[in-house]
């Protein structure tokens, strides 16, 4: 059984996405992989790998953040005092203190009565902080909550790593959230298993295993992929059985709680780490695939947390500023950790995407 959270009279009003122009088609990188191109692009087609949205050297979380946050400042869509709190979702942080939140809130001179949060969280992490963010709107003193999810975790990454390259993406994404003046009910389930928090993993450059030169040192594994200690390593086929294993009866069990049946779901907007995974999830839960979107990979790759709320930028764009939506959230990966929410996607302020 999931962990519950039931949530009244709260909204999303708008999400603004935030992408490098850097952009990488999956051909100009295959000369890097210790693998045929033949095989190269049969894990293209299969993958739904196509180009992906990388950022410049030296740009970092806080500089996506502060990009996004001042063009809703500038466009009037935001204002200052308007803001109670930056919720900062990241596994790219600036330093490990102070925390990139404080960061953020000091380049955009924000009031001392702004609370700042940095949550260490990756794939479900959009849902982790809407979950934070409608908990810190129970309080009276709490206006607008920004949830800011952002990754540049494509530094983390060989270049030389056939699993994970071709996915690596990096954005930031702006989500408004506050109260709502008509009722609403939010649903949400949530698990974590640590036992299996091995199979995504940065092993060095924390505490336990500080970066050095031995660490920087790229070996091979068995399939033929060159990266070091201080690269991510994913175990794809553990990550993919657990995925198909646990999401469907989380969402199973989160429709029951929510009185919908699969089909009243306008849109499942999930994290994406591939098309083929999407596709399998949206078969096994019985969902059409266009209901579940899968087309974020391909196009920009896999930015972690914020694959979420770019989906619904991307696939919904200015329709959603004048439609109403009954949606289902999913996120699920390193933590372990998969969450969901059931919620409504009410007439958006703005939802679109720039560049930096």
């Amino acid at each position: 059984m999931s962990l519950k959270f039931t949530f009244r009279n709260k909204r999303i009003s708008g999400i603004l996405t935030v992408l490098p122009k850097q952009e990488i088609k999956f051909e100009d990188e295959m000369a890097q992989y210790n693998f045929p191109p033949a095989k190269s692009l049969k894990l293209k087609l299969a993958m739904g790998y196509n180009k992906h949205r990388i950022v410049e050297a030296g740009t970092n979380v806080s500089d996506l953040c502060v990009y996004g946050i001042d063009y809703l400042l500038n466009e009037g869509l935001l204002e200052k005092d308007d803001i109670s709190a930056l919720l900062l979702v990241t596994q790219s942080p600036e330093h490990f203190l102070p925390p990139t939140s404080n960061i953020i809130q000091g380049k955009l001179e924000l009031g001392t009565d702004v609370l700042c949060m940095d949550i260490n969280q990756g794939c479900a992490g959009f849902i982790i902080g809407l979950l934070q963010a409608y908990m810190l709107l129970e309080q009276e003193s709490i206006k607008k909550v920004l949830l800011l999810n952002a990754d540049v975790l494509s530094r983390k990454i060989s270049k030389r790593d056939r699993n994970s390259n071709p996915l690596a993406g990096d954005a930031a994404t702006i989500t408004v959230v506050e109260r709502s003046l008509e009722p609403t009910t939010i649903q949400s389930v949530l698990n974590m298993d640590g036992k299996g928090a091995y199979v995504l993993q940065i092993p060095a450059g924390g505490f336990k295993l500080p970066s050095s030169p031995e660490t920087a040192e790229m070996k091979e594994d068995e399939n033929g992929n060159f990266r070091s200690l201080d690269h991510l390593v994913m175990k794809g086929d553990e990550v993919f059985n657990f995925v198909q294993k646990e999401v469907p009866p989380m969402i199973e069990e989160l429709l029951a709680i929510s009185g919908k049946k699969a089909d009243d779901i306008d849109f499942y907007f999930f994290h994406q780490p591939n098309k083929f995974m999407l596709n399998k999830l949206a078969d096994k839960i019985g969902v059409s695939r266009e209901k579940m979107p899968a087309n974020i990979v391909e196009n920009f790759g896999n930015a972690s947390g914020a694959t979420v709320p770019l989906a619904v930028s991307y696939n919904l764009g200015a329709d959603a500023l004048a439609s109403t939506y009954e949606v289902c959230f999913a996120g699920f990966g390193v933590g372990l950790t998969w969450a969901a929410i059931q919620q409504k996607l009410e007439k958006f302020q703005f939802n679109h995407i720039i560049y930096y």
